[in-house]
């Protein structure tokens, strides 16, 4: 019998690099492909009888769940400094880069891969702070080391790992998909009488950080005068700046214009994409971005930043926008936002297109994959 170990990150105590609801998807989707003759397993951290419970309701099918002698306080920490405690041999995955790397025998058995699923440390530190920016510096060195293989979301974020270290042929691209369960429930319409929504309206993603963009398209959007109002999705979405910023996005906020709505479970957030007219994902630098494939399943046309990962995601389901000039980002946003917005032809010619685009994504796939990456290892 052959098992796969997959390190359940998101139970992680610290700075995480692994996006979202990922370390839980990628290893259902890795439960659901199991190969005849294998099984697969779960490192959690140790110390916990929580945590184990937790993630054996998260995971049905595993074969077994194996804590670490490392409690969660000071499991990543450890790890980074070559720690490792009892997470076993054999074959691990890492749905991050906060793995147990270290000096072992691939003509054993045992291989550990781990992912990447951005350079910002590297290329953005100040959009994740300078606690993450040492903790995933520390671990990608480690992972130079000892990892039998990095696997990466985009072939953007794999040309820009190339650039930070040597890897040579270990750099695996495999892409993720959008949020599990995403389908629109039969009372859609008292959903979106609860929600308020509007008949017609844009949506975007992202916080109210710089680098997310949001703030640029409202400022665009503004400007513009354009006469759609735009609902924002995201964690910590409601997290009001300060400053001058701050003054005008309360007066939209207050006229209707902008509507915050924070995180939203999984039939609310279906009825919120199925009755948007265009959804945004402005993010200055971004090395995959998942929510625009929950966009593209309904058949959403995108408008988004010119990132190389974005713009190898969206494909032509959208319009690409150019970051380079800060100044002048935020009328480029509205101006293509409003180039689809007040065309229906081409409206509807990218809505087709997305939904194709859509179909190349699933879960399923990168389940299979994984597979076939430690088979060929």
């Amino acid at each position: 019998m052959t098992t796969l170990r997959v390190i359940a990150d998101h139970l992680i105590a610290g700075p995480t690099d692994v996006p979202g609801d990922y370390s839980v998807s990628i290893a259902r989707a890795i439960i659901a492909t199991t190969p005849d003759g294998c099984d697969v397993e779960s490192i959690v951290p140790g110390g916990s009888d929580e945590l184990v419970a937790r993630v054996r309701a998260e995971l049905t099918g595993l074969a077994d769940v194996r804590p670490t002698s490392i409690s969660n306080r000071g499991l990543a920490i450890a790890w980074s400094l070559g720690a490792v405690g009892s997470s076993g041999s054999g074959l691990v995955h890492a749905p991050g880069l906060r793995a147990p790397l270290r000096s072992h025998d691939r003509e054993r058995g045992d291989q550990i891969s781990v992912t990447v699923h951005d350079t910002l440390a590297w290329t953005s530190p100040a959009a994740i702070g300078r606690d993450a920016v040492t903790v995933r510096k520390a671990f990608l060195r480690r992972a130079r080391r000892f990892a039998d293989a990095i696997v990466v979301p985009s072939h953007a974020v794999a040309g820009q790992l190339a650039e930070i270290a040597d890897f040579g042929d270990r750099i695996r691209v495999i892409a993720g998909a959008g949020s599990i369960g995403l389908t629109v429930p039969t009372d859609a319409d008292g959903r979106a009488r609860a929600l308020e929504l509007p008949g017609t309206y844009l949506l975007a993603e992202g916080t109210l950080d710089p680098a997310d963009g949001v703030m640029d398209l409202i400022i665009g959007l503004r400007q513009a005068d354009l006469d759609l109002p735009l609902l924002v999705l995201g964690t910590g979405v409601d997290d009001m700046p300060s400053g001058p910023d701050g003054d005008p996005l309360r007066a939209d906020l207050e006229s209707g214009r902008v509507r915050l709505m924070g995180d939203l479970g999984p039939e609310d957030r279906a009825v919120v994409l199925d009755r948007a007219t265009v959804f945004v994902f402005a993010g200055i630098e971004a090395g995959f971005g998942a929510p625009i494939i929950d966009a593209l399943r309904f058949g959403l046309p995108v408008v988004h930043s010119d990132a190389p990962a974005l713009v190898e995601l969206v494909g032509d389901a959208g319009i690409a926008v150019e970051r380079t000039d800060a100044t002048g980002y935020p009328e480029r946003l509205a101006t293509a936002v409003a180039a689809i917005a007040g065309d229906e032809e081409r409206a509807a010619r990218l809505r087709i297109v997305s939904s194709d685009r859509a179909r190349a994504f699933t879960w399923r796939d990168a389940g299979e994959r994984l597979w076939q990456l430690h088979a060929d290892l």
